[in-house]
């Protein structure tokens, strides 16, 4: 009898729907409008979803978003959220020493029912655009990027430490998650800091060396300063490229 009761009564918790709204959209630079690039998983662009419908003090679940800045999560529960982002981008809140907000630009009160998009409207650290096409000599590719500050907040223009050209022969999905230690080439110390502001040309190295003749090649530059968002430093990147390599 005992084992019955404790049957129906597991059966009659667990019987939930599942969830099954939409919550889509895209993370853009405040000022060009450009989708802002990124890297999967935790170290890309991370959304923290608190539904407060269902409590005044909620703990959040996370998912993130593509490399190209766009997020689709189709397993959301039919609430009111708030949302709070992290990437590598001026963060949307800051607190003093006690914790108390001294800027709150969440998602706040955002009823998701059905499919619901939302545009965050962001300012990334860093804005890098690729200048021409890349260059293949000597089985090498070269890449050249231009790197300019994505905000004005003084707080959050420190050094650039790192100016990365990441390549693999596998994926589009190519970044600091992604690639090819034996052919892709680290930019850093003096380099890296007087790289914003100008134009920088990285070269992998002989990647027919690494991989043999005749392959196709994912190239993409990633930067980013001295700087953490959600105890990560992460990087501002261009959009991935492809180059044939004889």
């Amino acid at each position: 009898m005992f084992m019955g009761l404790l049957c129906l009564t597991s059966c009659e918790l667990d019987d939930y729907s599942e969830p099954s709204e939409t919550f889509t959209g895209k993370f853009v630079d405040k000022t060009t409008g450009e989708g802002v690039q990124t890297e999967i998983g935790d170290n890309g662009i991370q959304l923290y979803m608190y539904e407060t419908s269902y409590k005044e003090n909620p703990t959040p679940w996370k998912f993130t978003a593509k490399q190209d800045g766009t997020f689709n999560n189709t397993k959301v529960f039919a609430a009111t959220y708030t949302v709070l982002p992290y990437g590598p981008f001026v963060p949307l809140t800051e607190t003093d020493a006690t914790g108390a907000y001294t800027k709150d630009e969440r998602l706040k009160d955002y009823k998701i029912k059905g499919k619901s998009y939302y545009e965050f409207k962001v300012e990334p650290f860093l804005r890098l655009k690729v200048v021409g096409e890349p260059v293949v000599r000597d089985n090498k590719i070269s890449v050249t990027v231009h790197i300019e500050r994505g905000t004005s907040n003084a707080k959050y223009q420190q050094d650039c430490t790192d100016v990365v050209l990441f390549a693999n022969n596998s994926s589009t999905y190519v970044g600091n998650n992604n690639y090819d230690s034996r052919i892709s080439t680290f930019v850093k110390g003096d380099a890296a800091k007087a790289a914003v502001g100008s134009d920088i040309t990285i070269t992998t190295d002989d990647v027919n060396k690494a991989n043999g003749t005749g392959q196709k090649y994912y190239v993409r530059v990633g930067a980013r300063i001295d700087c953490k968002t959600n105890g990560v430093s992460r990087y501002n990147y261009t959009e991935p490229l492809v180059v044939n390599v004889p």
